[in-house]
């Protein structure tokens, strides 16, 4: 589905990316785990053209993935960002509609709402309350549900569990999971390395902009290198 060839990504002189490279088959969970400034974020914004890559390149089913961040999305790749981003003074419900603005079918969209609500039925439980008004966990929900909206081939999810209880991480770790095997294709980018790796087909770790270690999601959560070196993680 996205294969990522020898990426460089710059931030004037400094560079986040230094030619790495990826592969996210179809319908599967791939995750990038690394420490804070690996470049985690950076390469799932290149991916969603939200930054512009220096070198390297991005195909999507074997075709370049050049065009605007817009056009991404009616591609059928979708990001969730870092920190949910919702739109905090409308009502649950447009949100939602907000993120259906690539569905023209009103049907569609209609659908499209009462799946989310099937997914995370508080949200029809608060669908006229202002987004800003949902607890934490009620937003990562709302945001992800918004991202459905546009019927996505790849949902990529920046930090879904950040700043969540043990509890709420848990339910979103679950959701992952279910959308996983309704067959969408997903790319984590996770703070929780031990148990994004778990629930994961394949992974890689970054470390300083380079790809430092790759493989089953699973076998590197349990890799006492990986584990010492890169999670945090003492045996």
């Amino acid at each position: 589905m996205i294969e990522v060839q020898n990426l460089t990504v710059r931030y004037d002189e400094i560079t986040a990316l230094h030619g790495i490279s990826m592969s996210i088959p179809e319908g599967r969970i791939v995750t990038i785990v690394g420490a804070n400034g690996a470049g985690k974020s950076t390469t799932i914004n290149a991916i969603s053209g939200m930054v512009k890559r220096a070198e390297g390149r991005i195909t999507f089913n074997g075709q370049p993935l050049d065009q605007s961040p817009q056009r991404i999305v009616r591609k059928g790749i979708v990001q969730v960002p870092e920190g949910r981003r919702i739109f905090p003074s409308i009502s649950v419900k447009e949100n939602l509609i907000m993120g259906a603005y690539t569905v023209r079918d009103k049907a569609r969209q209609q659908e499209n709402i009462e799946r989310a609500y099937r997914l995370f039925p508080v949200l029809e439980q608060r669908k006229n309350q202002p987004g800003g008004t949902l607890s934490g966990g009620e937003q990562q929900m709302l945001a992800i549900a918004r991202a459905l909206m546009s019927n996505p081939k790849l949902l990529l999810l920046d930090e879904p569990s950040l700043g969540l209880a043990p509890k709420l991480s848990l339910e979103i770790f679950g959701l992952i999971q279910e959308l996983h095997q309704q067959g969408l294709t997903i790319l984590l980018v996770e703070q929780n390395a031990v148990k994004s790796l778990s629930i994961s087909d394949y992974a890689y770790v970054l470390e300083t902009g380079h790809v430092v270690a790759e493989g089953v999601g699973k076998d590197l959560a349990t890799d006492p290198v990986v584990k010492r070196a890169y999670l945090g993680v003492a045996d």
